[in-house]
């Protein structure tokens, strides 16, 4: 292992720290200033770099950036005095791997860089095995299932229903059999039948011809046509009206429609995915589901399991999802720790692996360090940690682990400790985003998102008087970020 640099103009703590370090049987080379630091890395590179933030010759901050320019998987700690917040922020901006407020404890100090050395080993073997990111991710032995029946369906062009809750990624499994079907190179077009109004949905779905109502300018076509050649995915199939289901029959009976308002009959050579939340069978049941279609439409039935059901997945998907979040939104990713993932293991997921990726885009852009501590989950994560968490072996990037034992039939299930009720506010939160998505808004993470910084950064403005800095110290946020986030949220301070 490379040894830990040290790098401060202070005599005394190039010293604590290389005692401490040594007794804990770490290699340690000391700079006082950032020159020698740079002129070193012309010939080598260390395994943790411990830096202070303000030194003669150069600053911290811009050592960091140096560094990162070159190494950008090393952990970089950097050391601060408490009051200098601006500081603090400005080294998470720039990449650092957590700070170290002056004085501090040796304990402490030695216990942080130990955590920088163990993610700067991670980083070194995720690198020496590169892997192009996949389409879609799971070692739970349901997910090898789905994976195989795609494998199976790769050379067919049945038509495939698609169960499971909602949020488990039905559409990317209808894209992943679109992509190894016979009709990969056709289109692929997706429509949710559940979030077009019922009088839009017919025109949507088989077109319309000039003319045929009110606002009907242009002849349109329908995502039938579109899909010529190629796949058509149907999400939520099981709220289409009763009369348009009809129509569906007929195509998928013939191939053969009229546009709305057309007397002209058009066929189209489309292969259907279908996909419903909802249990078909009941819906047939209820009469509000063909049975003709039921049956037309579970030619093969693909069932995708909720993510409690395969837990032994979470660890895995939060990497990959922190990893993307931090693409999309030109950053650094974040690292998070195993009691996090733990914790997050320990949760139901109710939105399944779409609340999780929103969760980790949350995670990436609101935790306040490089690494993700249990403090640094939402509260609804660390309610749920408030009871018996079960045990979810969280393994190391690129390992796999055994599936969950379940609990055998007849015999009763331990006991959990009931977690906490979550605050009054995240029910709000959630009936309103409940109520956005089933109105089929568009872009509701954007504007709840934008809705929450700005109702934080006004609560703040207003405590302070409009004093920004105060307010950014307040919310531990950089001075910059408010002032940014300012004019682009269109906050009056």
């Amino acid at each position: 292992m490379k040894p830990i640099w040290v790098v401060d103009d202070d005599q005394s703590i190039r010293f604590v720290l290389e005692k401490a370090l040594a007794r804990e049987q770490f290699a340690v080379r000391t700079f006082s200033n950032p020159r020698d630091v740079v002129k070193a890395l012309d010939d080598d590179a260390p395994q943790v770099l411990v830096s202070d933030i303000r030194m003669p010759g150069g600053s911290g901050i811009e050592l960091l950036t140096t560094v990162k320019a070159r190494h950008p998987g090393l952990p970089v700690i950097i050391m601060t005095a408490y009051s200098d917040l601006d500081s603090a922020v400005s080294a998470f901006q720039g990449g650092a791997f957590e700070y170290l407020p002056k004085p501090f404890d040796v304990n402490t100090a030695v216990d942080l860089i130990r955590r920088a050395v163990e993610e700067s080993l991670r980083e070194e073997v995720a690198e020496a095995t590169p892997v192009q990111a996949p389409e879609m991710l799971g070692q739970a032995p349901a997910m090898q299932d789905v994976f195989r029946a795609i494998g199976r369906l790769s050379q067919s062009n049945v038509t495939v229903m698609i169960t499971g809750e909602s949020g488990t990624g039905k559409e990317l499994v209808a894209r992943a059999l679109h992509k190894h079907s016979p009709r990969a190179q056709g289109p692929f077009v997706a429509i949710n039948t559940a979030a077009i109004p019922k009088d839009l949905l017919e025109s949507e779905l088989f077109g319309h011809e000039r003319g045929a109502f009110t606002g009907a300018q242009t002849t349109r076509r329908g995502r039938f046509e579109q899909a010529d050649g190629g796949t058509l995915f149907l999400d939520e199939i099981g709220d289409m009206p009763f009369d348009l289901q009809t129509r569906l029959l007929r195509v998928l009976s013939d191939g053969q429609f009229y546009r709305v308002g057309g007397h002209q009959p058009l066929k189209s050579n489309v292969r259907v995915i279908a996909a419903t939340h909802q249990n078909l069978e009941d819906r047939v049941r209820q009469g509000v589901f063909r049975e003709d279609l039921f049956h037309r439409l579970n030619v093969i039935r693909l069932r995708l399991p909720a993510l409690r059901e395969r837990r032994e997945d979470i660890p895995m998907l939060t990497r990959f999802f922190l990893g993307k979040s931090a693409r999309e939104l030109g950053v650094e990713a974040k690292r998070i720790t195993d009691n996090s993932l733990e914790r997050l293991a320990a949760f139901d997921f109710p939105g399944n692996v779409r609340q999780l990726e929103n969760l980790c885009h949350w995670l990436t852009v609101m935790a306040p360090a490089q690494v993700v501590e249990p403090k640094d989950l939402p509260p609804e994560l660390n309610a749920a940690g408030a009871g018996t968490p079960p045990a979810v072996p969280v393994p190391a990037e690129g390992q796999t682990v055994p599936a969950l034992q379940t609990v055998a039939p007849g015999v009763a299930a331990p006991p959990v400790a009931e977690a906490a009720p979550p605050p009054s506010w995240l029910g709000d939160l959630e009936r309103e985003a409940r109520r956005r998505l089933d109105a089929g808004e568009a872009e509701v993470w954007d504007a709840l998102t934008r809705q929450f910084e700005a109702s934080l950064i006004h609560t703040a403005l207003e405590l302070t008087r409009g004093r920004r800095i105060e307010a950014a110290q307040r919310l531990g946020i950089g001075r910059n970020t408010i002032t940014r986030k300012i004019q682009e949220l269109g906050i009056e301070d």
